[in-house]
């Protein structure tokens, strides 16, 4: 098992939240506690780096989730970065690449089109999938 380290730094688009290690049912409440002592502003871009992530369990998930209805209720959006291959398969087969946009590494994630336009596209288009405006 590998301890779970959470790291805060800021990017001109917003925080970005290093994940290394497992991420489990036992060391998920870190992870909520980084995630309730965010500030987001409308129009940032909060990014999920999980290049370092070598376990993910449900809990896991479900604080990925978190981190993006905190974002939606700021009007910020949510990036993963350098997800890990088991962690996308997971995603990928309960859905949420359908509604996380998937990046390289966080300098892709920073430099993609700014938050604010991608959220004016889905309203302009009236649909749901954050994956339609990445790709578009």
């Amino acid at each position: 098992m590998s301890p779970l380290t959470i790291t805060t730094r800021d990017a001109a688009t917003g925080p970005i939240l290093e994940i290394t290690g497992d991420l489990d049912y036992e060391t998920s409440p870190d992870l909520r506690q980084a995630i309730d002592r965010l500030v987001l502003a409308r129009g940032q871009l909060l990014v999920l780096d999980l290049a370092g992530l070598q376990f993910c369990d449900s809990s896991g998930i479900t604080l990925l989730l978190a981190a993006r209805n905190l974002a939606i209720e700021a009007g910020a959006d949510t990036a993963l970065a350098a997800v890990p291959a088991n962690t996308a398969r997971v995603l990928g087969v309960v859905g949420l690449d359908q509604v996380f946009a998937f990046y390289p590494d966080t300098q892709a994630a920073t430099t993609a089109q700014p938050p604010t336009a991608v959220i004016a596209d889905t309203a302009s288009r009236g649909t749901g999938s954050r994956a339609d405006k990445v790709e578009s």
